[in-house]
C-alpha cells in the first residue's frame, strides 16, 4: 500500500496551493485529482480553433496583492506575469458613451462626472474610504480562520475603522449602491461590479463583500498565457518540493479507522494511506455523505450537511476565436478589461435580470464580457483575437435544466448574445466570428463536479452560510467532526473565486495541529488588523 503523510482530494488552485506550502514543509503529499489535467477552475484550452487560448472558467485575479501564495512562493517574480490594464471596467451604452472604472481614481471620476459630478466626488471618497477597510480588514479576515458573528462584532464595535464595516456589513449591496449614487448608468455599474460574482443585491447582511468588491474593481489582472499558467507555475513548485499528483483518479471512499482518517480507496480497488492527514477540497456534500458516508456522522450534521445551499444562478459562457478585435461605439473602451453589464444601462434593469434568475428565466442581456488577447497577444495568433461573454443565468430552467443539452437551444443562446454585443461593437459578426463555443450550467456541473447545479463557487454565498457558517460551525476551520479529516475548498471560508484562502487556511490548520515548522511567515495584512485590535 502507498503511504504519504497527507492526502489531498482535488487539484484545484486550493489544492495545489496547500499541497505546495505543505510539500516545502517537509511533508509527503499526493494530490488526487479526478480530471487529466490539474488546475480546476484555472483553465486555459482551445475549445474553438488551434492557438486560440481561452479561459474557460477563472479568467480574472482580484488579490494578488494580498494572497499569500503570491509572496511566499515569489509567484509574480518568478513563474508567472499578469498584465493589469489601465482601464478596468467599461460599462457601454447605446448613445455611444460610456461608464468606466480605471486604475487611476481620478480617470474613473472624470468618467463618472459626465453623468454626475456629485457621483464622481462620492467615488473619489469611498474609494479610499473601502480601500481602508480592505487593507485593514477585510483582506486579513480572508487568510485567517473566521470568529463566530458576535465575537467579531465586539471587537469591530471597539475602533472606529470597525464601527464603520459593521456599518456597511449590515446592508445589502442594492441599499449600499443606491445610497452612494444617484445616476442610473452609475448605478448599473457599481451594483453590477458589487453583485455579479454571487451576492444577492437585495439581502442584508453581506455588505462587507459588497464593499470588496467595489474595492476590486480597479484590481482586475489577467494572467500571461492564460489563466492555466498560475496553475502549472503551483504545481511545479509542489513537485519541485516532492509532492506527487495523479489525474484521471476515481475516489470510492475515505477510509477511516477508530473515527479518523486513514487514507482513501480508489474505485479499482487501490489504498493509499495518509499517516497524518486527508484534506478534501471538493464540496461538503460529496466528502462527506458520498466519501464519508451518513452512517459515520452524526444525525445533526448529517442534517446541517444536507440543508447546505447552491446558488440558483450560475454561468453560461461563449467563448469567441476573433479575426479582429471589437470596435466599439465608444472607441475610448476598446482596451478596456471588462465590459459589463453589456445590454443593460440602468440598475433597475439589472436588477430585473436577477429577477428573472429568481423565476428560472433566461435573459440573453446583461452579461460581462473580455478579450484578453488585446491586452496578452500570446493567447491568440498574430493579428487575432479571443473573446469571452460570461452571462448569469438560472441553473433551472422552468423548462427544466436538461434544456441546456439541447444543441440548437445552446447556439439560439449564444446568438443572442451576440445581436446584443453587436448593439455596443458592430463589428462582432459575420467574417469577424471566426468560431464560437458556448458552454452551460450543466457543461459546468458535467466538467467540474464539485460544481453542483453549475455552481461556480461551491455553495451560495448567504448570510447563514458565510464566516463562521461555511459551510458549517463545525468545519467553517477547516477541521471537521471527523478526527484526521480537513476541508479546504471553496465550500469553506473565505470562499470561491481563487483567491486561495481556504487552500492557505488549511494548509496552517495542518501545521499547527501537527507541530510543523512553518516556513512561510503571516501575512502582512493579518499582522496590520491585529494590531489595529480588529481581529485576534
Amino acid at each position: 500500500m502507498n503511504r504519504y503523510d497527507v492526502i489531498i482530494i482535488g487539484a484545484g488552485p486550493n489544492g495545489l496551493a496547500a499541497g505546495a506550502y505543505l510539500a516545502r514543509a517537509g511533508l509527503k503529499v499526493l494530490i488526487l485529482e479526478k480530471l487529466l489535467e490539474s488546475g480546476g477552475g484555472l483553465a486555459s484550452e482551445e475549445v474553438t480553433l488551434p492557438r486560440f487560448i481561452h479561459n474557460t472558467h477563472a479568467v480574472y485575479h482580484l488579490m494578488t496583492d494580498y494572497a499569500p501564495p503570491f509572496k511566499d512562493f515569489n509567484l509574480e517574480k518568478d513563474w508567472v506575469k499578469f498584465v493589469y490594464p489601465d482601464l478596468q471596467f467599461a460599462m457601454p451604452l447605446a448613445s455611444g458613451k460610456s461608464v468606466c472604472i480605471y486604475k487611476d481614481v481620478e480617470r474613473t471620476c472624470a468618467s463618472i462626472a459626465k453623468f454626475s459630478r456629485k457621483d464622481a466626488d462620492t467615488y473619489r471618497e469611498i474609494y479610499h474610504k473601502f480601500h481602508q477597510q480592505v487593507d485593514s480588514f477585510t483582506a486579513a479576515a480572508t487568510y485567517v480562520p473566521p470568529m463566530p458573528a458576535p465575537l467579531q462584532a465586539a471587537m469591530l464595535e471597539a475602533t472606529e475603522l470597525g464601527r464603520e464595516i459593521t456599518s456597511y456589513s449590515s446592508k445589502s449591496p442594492k441599499t449600499i449602491i443606491e445610497e452612494l449614487f444617484e445616476n442610473e448608468h452609475v448605478r448599473a455599474l457599481m451594483l453590477y461590479v458589487t453583485a455579479h460574482w454571487g451576492l444577492e443585491p437585495d439581502v442584508d447582511g453581506i455588505g462587507y463583500l459588497a464593499v470588496l468588491c467595489l474595492e476590486r474593481a480597479s484590481h482586475y489582472k489577467l494572467c500571461v498565457g492564460g489563466t492555466h499558467s498560475l496553475a502549472q507555475a503551483l504545481i511545479r513548485i509542489l513537485l519541485n518540493s516532492g509532492g506527487m499528483i495523479w489525474g484521471s483518479q476515481r475516489i470510492k471512499r475515505i477510509i477511516l479507522k477508530n473515527g479518523a482518517a486513514t487514507g482513501v480507496e480508489m474505485v479499482d480497488g487501490r489504498v493509499i494511506g495518509a499517516d497524518k492527514a486527508v484534506i478534501s477540497t471538493v464540496d461538503p456534500i460529496q466528502t462527506f455523505m458520498k466519501y464519508v458516508g451518513k452512517e459515520n456522522l452524526s444525525e445533526e450534521f448529517v442534517e446541517k450537511i444536507e440543508n447546505y445551499k447552491w446558488e440558483h444562478w450560475s454561468l453560461m459562457t461563449v467563448h469567441m476565436a476573433l479575426d479582429k478585435a471589437p470596435a466599439f461605439l465608444d472607441p475610448e473602451i476598446n482596451n478596456a478589461c471588462v465590459y459589463a453589464p453589456v445590454g443593460l444601462e440602468t440598475h433597475e434593469e439589472l436588477l430585473g435580470l436577477w429577477a428573472a434568475i429568481s423565476r428560472g428565466e433566461l435573459m440573453t442581456r446583461g452579461f460581462n464580457c473580455c478579450f484578453p488577447s488585446i491586452h496578452d497577444p500570446t493567447q491568440a495568433p498574430q493579428g487575432r483575437h479571443t473573446g469571452l461573454i460570461s452571462q448569469m443565468v438560472p441553473y433551472r430552467l422552468k423548462e427544466g435544466p436538461e434544456k441546456y443539452y439541447n444543441y440548437q437551444f445552446k447556439e439560439d443562446l449564444a446568438r443572442q448574445c451576440l445581436e446584443t454585443l453587436q448593439k455596443y461593437a458592430p463589428n462582432m459578426k459575420g467574417e469577424n466570428i471566426l468560431w464560437t463555443a458556448t458552454h452551460t450550467p450543466i457543461d459546468i456541473e458535467n466538467r467540474f463536479p464539485d460544481m453542483v447545479q453549475g455552481s461556480i463557487k461551491q455553495g451560495a454565498y448567504d448570510p447563514l452560510q458565510l464566516g463562521f457558517l461555511r459551510p458549517n460551525e463545525d468545519c467553517s476551520n477547516n477541521r471537521t467532526p471527523v478526527e484526521r479529516l480537513y476541508l479546504g475548498g471553496a465550500s469553506c471560508h473565505p470562499g470561491g473565486l481563487a483567491n486561495f484562502g481556504p487552500g492557505y487556511n488549511v494548509a496552517n490548520a495542518i501545521a499547527e495541529d501537527f507541530g510543523l515548522q512553518k516556513w512561510w511567515p503571516e501575512p502582512d495584512c493579518v499582522l496590520k488588523a491585529r494590531k489595529e485590535g480588529l481581529m485576534r
